[in-house]
C-alpha cells in the first residue's frame, strides 16, 4: 500500500465526525446572532417613588417555543440560580411584566426606591433543553432623591439661583415645580431644574422644595434667608392716651429687618436725645414736648421713623 493511499485514509477518518456537526448547523441554524436581548435605554435614572418603565425585545431562533420568561436583578454569577423578581416579596407587588412569549419583555415596576438601583436582566427559557438565554448586560437602574442646592444667605436685590440636583440626569425630560413655603410657584422656567430670582426680595425668604411633575416625591426643604435693611421703623407710645405732666412716658422704636436691627438712636427735633430700642421719660415735663423719631440700624443700613409729636398737658396749680 502506497504512503498516498495511507494518507488519503487517514484524511478521511478525521474529516468524517465533523459532516454531522455542519449539517446540524445548517438545518437547526444554531448560531449565537440569533439569540439575544435589548433594552431601550439601557440606563434609566428615576426619581424615588416614581414608576419606571423597562423597555425590552428579545429573539431567538425559529422552531424555539419559550416556556417561561421573567426578570431578575445581579449580580449574575456562573452557577448560581438566579431569583425571578415576581416571586421576590420586595418585587412581587410593584412589578408587572408587559411582555408576551414571543418579542416583547418589557417590564414595569412602580414606586421605586433607593435600594431599587440595580442592574436587571431578562432571561428566557425554550422548550430545548440548551435553548436559554439571559441578556447581558442589563439594564442600569438608578434611583434619586431631590435635593435643593442654594445660597446659605443673600442680600436683597441678589440675583439668586436655586438648582434642584438629582444623583443622576434623569430619563424623562422633566418638568420641574418649585414650592416656598408649601405653596406651588409659578415660574416660567419650569423645564430647568434652576429657579433665578432676580433681584431677590424680602417677600421671597422663606422654605423651598422641588419636585418633578407628575410624581409625588418632593425634596426636603431650604431656607432662603434675605438680609435686607431696616424697613419703615414705627414708634408706637405708651400711654397712648392724653400725657399728663409727670406722667412716665415710653417710646418703643419697632423695625423690620434682616438680621434684626441692634442699635437705635433717638432724636427730639435735630438733637440725639438717646438710644436703644426703648425711649423712656420718666415724670415727663412741659419742655417734653416736640417732636420724636428714632433710627434703625443693621449691617445692611438703617433707616429714619417718621415723626411723632408729645404734646404735654400740665394742671392748673389754684
Amino acid at each position: 500500500m502506497s504512503f498516498n493511499t495511507i494518507y488519503l485514509m487517514l484524511m478521511r477518518v478525521r474529516m468524517a465526525p465533523l459532516l454531522p456537526l455542519v449539517f446540524l448547523l445548517v438545518i437547526h441554524g444554531v448560531s449565537s446572532a440569533d439569540w439575544g436581548v435589548s433594552y431601550s435605554p439601557p440606563h434609566i435614572c428615576a426619581v424615588n417613588d416614581s414608576t419606571v418603565i423597562m423597555n425590552c425585545t428579545y429573539t431567538y431562533p425559529t422552531g424555539y417555543k419559550i416556556e417561561k420568561v421573567f426578570w431578575t436583578k445581579g449580580p449574575v454569577i456562573s452557577g448560581v440560580e438566579l431569583l425571578d423578581l415576581s416571586n421576590d416579596t420586595e418585587y412581587s407587588q410593584r412589578l408587572q411584566y408587559l411582555g408576551d412569549k414571543q418579542q416583547d419583555c418589557t417590564v414595569r415596576l412602580s414606586h421605586v426606591t433607593l435600594k431599587d438601583s440595580h442592574m436587571y436582566y431578562f432571561k428566557f427559557i425554550t422548550n430545548i433543553t440548551e435553548g436559554r438565554w439571559i441578556g447581558k448586560p442589563g439594564v442600569t437602574l438608578n434611583v434619586t432623591d431631590l435635593q435643593v442646592e442654594s445660597p446659605e444667605r443673600v442680600t436683597e436685590g441678589d440675583s439668586v439661583s436655586l438648582t434642584c440636583k438629582s444623583s443622576c440626569a434623569l430619563t424623562d425630560r422633566a418638568t420641574f415645580i418649585w414650592y416656598r413655603n408649601s405653596l406651588k410657584i409659578l415660574t416660567e422656567s419650569k423645564f430647568r431644574n434652576t429657579l433665578i430670582l432676580n433681584p431677590v426680595r424680602r417677600e421671597d425668604l422663606g422654605r423651598y422644595s422641588c419636585a418633578v411633575d407628575g410624581h409625588t416625591h418632593v425634596s426636603p426643604d431650604v431656607h432662603l434667608n434675605v438680609m435686607y435693611p431696616p424697613v419703615n421703623p414705627v414708634i408706637s407710645v405708651s400711654p397712648s392716651g392724653v400725657i399728663v405732666e409727670g406722667d412716665s412716658v415710653t417710646l418703643n422704636c419697632i423695625s423690620d429687618s434682616n438680621p434684626p436691627a441692634v442699635n437705635f438712636s433717638w432724636f427730639k427735633g435735630g438733637t440725639i436725645v438717646g438710644s436703644g430700642r426703648i425711649f423712656s421719660i420718666s415724670k415727663i415735663r412741659s419742655d417734653d414736648s416736640g417732636e420724636y423719631k428714632c433710627k434703625s440700624i443693621n449691617e445692611h443700613g438703617e433707616k429714619y421713623s417718621d415723626t411723632v409729636t408729645l404734646n404735654i398737658m400740665f394742671l392748673l396749680k389754684g
